[in-house]
C-alpha cells in the first residue's frame, strides 16, 4: 500500500484551517492551482471527498473532518517527540460533547464517567442552546448532544435520539420543610417552591399535576438552570422540583431530603446523534456504558 504524501496532507490542512484556497496557497507559498491539485490527489488516495463547495465557501465533509483531526495530530506531533521516544506518547481519541446549558452537571458527569481518567482519551465539552448544539452536530463539530427532551426531526434532519436515562422528579428541601407523614398536596399549598421556568417540559408536567389536584403553588423563585435550582434549595429558598441526581451530594450528606414522589413525574435524558459513515468509537462506549441512575 502506497504511503500518504504529507505534502498533499499539508495542503489539505492549510485549506481546512483557512477555509479558502487563495489564503491557503499564500500561507504555503505556492500557486493556488498546485494546492487544488494536491488536494484532489489526496482525495483520490483516500477514496473520499474532503470538501464540498457551498456557494463560494468550502466546507469539510464527514471524511474531511476526520482527516483534519488526524492532520492536526500529525502536524502537532513535533512538540510531543520527546515524550513519544520516552514511551509516554499515545495516540489520543477525542469525543466532542454538546450539552444544553441548563442540563444537570451531575448527569453530564455520569454520562462521561466511562471515559474519564483514560490516558488516551480527550473529552471536549461545549454548552449552548438547542439550536446552537444541533447546528454544531449537523456541521460535524460535535459527536453527540445531551438534552432532557428529544428534538423534533424530519427527513431533512434525521437525528437519532437515544433515551439513556429516565428518573423520577421529586420535591427536595431542608428537613424542616418536609415533616414526616405530611401529604404532598398540603406541602404544595403553603410551602414556597423553587421551580423550573415556565415553558420547560418539567414545569409543564408539574403545572398539570397542580391543576389536577386543585392546588395553586406558592412560587418563591424560578430558574431555567438546574445548577441555580440546586443553589437556591441549598440556601433554603424553598422546596425545589428537581431530579434527585441534581442534588445527589446534598441528599447523601443529609442536608436535603425528599418528599414522596409526585404521581408519575419523570425527566428523561437523551443523547442525540446523527448517522455517520465513520462513527466515533468513543460514542459507542459511553452509550453502552453510561450507568443508569
Amino acid at each position: 500500500m502506497a504511503k500518504l504524501n504529507y505534502t498533499h496532507l499539508r495542503a489539505f490542512h492549510a485549506v481546512a484551517h483557512e477555509g479558502n484556497l487563495t489564503r491557503a496557497a499564500e500561507s504555503l507559498g505556492v500557486a493556488q492551482s498546485a494546492v487544488s491539485t494536491q488536494i484532489k490527489t489526496l482525495e483520490e488516495r483516500l477514496g473520499h471527498a474532503l470538501f464540498e463547495r457551498r456557494g463560494r465557501a468550502l466546507h469539510l465533509t464527514e471524511a474531511g473532518r476526520i482527516a483534519l483531526d488526524y492532520a492536526d495530530t500529525a502536524f502537532d506531533a513535533g512538540t510531543e517527540l520527546v515524550e513519544t521516544l520516552a514511551g509516554r506518547g499515545a495516540a489520543r481519541q477525542v469525543l466532542r460533547v454538546g450539552a444544553l446549558a441548563t442540563l444537570s452537571r451531575n448527569f453530564q458527569l455520569s454520562f462521561l464517567r466511562p471515559l474519564l481518567g483514560q490516558p488516551d482519551v480527550s473529552v471536549v465539552l461545549r454548552a449552548g442552546s438547542l439550536g446552537e448544539l444541533l447546528a454544531e452536530l449537523e456541521a460535524l463539530r460535535l459527536d453527540v448532544v445531551l438534552l432532557n427532551e428529544a428534538p423534533r426531526h424530519d427527513a431533512a434532519t434525521p437525528w437519532r435520539s437515544h433515551r439513556i436515562d429516565d428518573q423520577p422528579v421529586r420535591l427536595v428541601g431542608h428537613p424542616h420543610r418536609l415533616p414526616a407523614g405530611r401529604p404532598v398536596a398540603d406541602i404544595l399549598r403553603d410551602t414556597p417552591l423553587v421551580l423550573p421556568s415556565e415553558g420547560s417540559t418539567l414545569r409543564s408536567q408539574f403545572d398539570r399535576i397542580c391543576d389536577r389536584i386543585g392546588v395553586t403553588p406558592v412560587i418563591a423563585a424560578e430558574a431555567d438552570d438546574m445548577a441555580m435550582l440546586r443553589l437556591l434549595v441549598r440556601e433554603d429558598a424553598g422546596l425545589a422540583l428537581v431530579p434527585p441526581i441534581v442534588v445527589r451530594d446534598e441528599l447523601e450528606a443529609g442536608l436535603l431530603v425528599e418528599a414522596e414522589q409526585l404521581e408519575d413525574l419523570h425527566e428523561a435524558f437523551w443523547a442525540i446523534t446523527l448517522p455517520r459513515q465513520f462513527p466515533n468509537p468513543l460514542l459507542a462506549r459511553v452509550l453502552r456504558d453510561t450507568p443508569r441512575t
